[in-house]
């Protein structure tokens, strides 16, 4: 993959087929972009309790589990104690300055 090609572009491309993500992609700016993608399914200024945003997610993957955590780690998805969810922001942030161009 060139460093000018647009991760999402290429998300599109290389890991979504019907629609759904068909694997988790390795890369850092990538892997952004699959959470972006994901974080689409989620309706700005609505909370989600964990089974909806199970629910969501199980097209995507035989543990949407794992989805979700990523999506919170990765700041896509936000949670509160007691399993609240909502979306955080709708697209993936710029790269660092300095980011690595092999991870581009």
């Amino acid at each position: 993959m060139g460093s000018d090609r647009d991760p999402a572009t290429h998300l599109h491309h290389a890991f979504v087929r019907g629609g759904r993500l068909t694997s988790l992609p390795a890369r850092r700016p990538m892997l952004e972009a699959a959470c972006a993608f994901l974080a689409e399914r989620f309706e700005p200024d609505r909370l989600y309790d964990e089974n909806e945003v199970n629910a969501i997610l199980a097209d995507d993957a035989p543990d949407p589990a794992t989805l979700r955590r990523l999506l919170v780690d990765h700041g896509y998805l936000g949670r509160r104690n007691g399993g609240a969810y909502w979306r955080e922001r709708p697209t993936p942030p710029p790269p660092p300055p300095g980011a690595d161009a092999a991870d581009r």
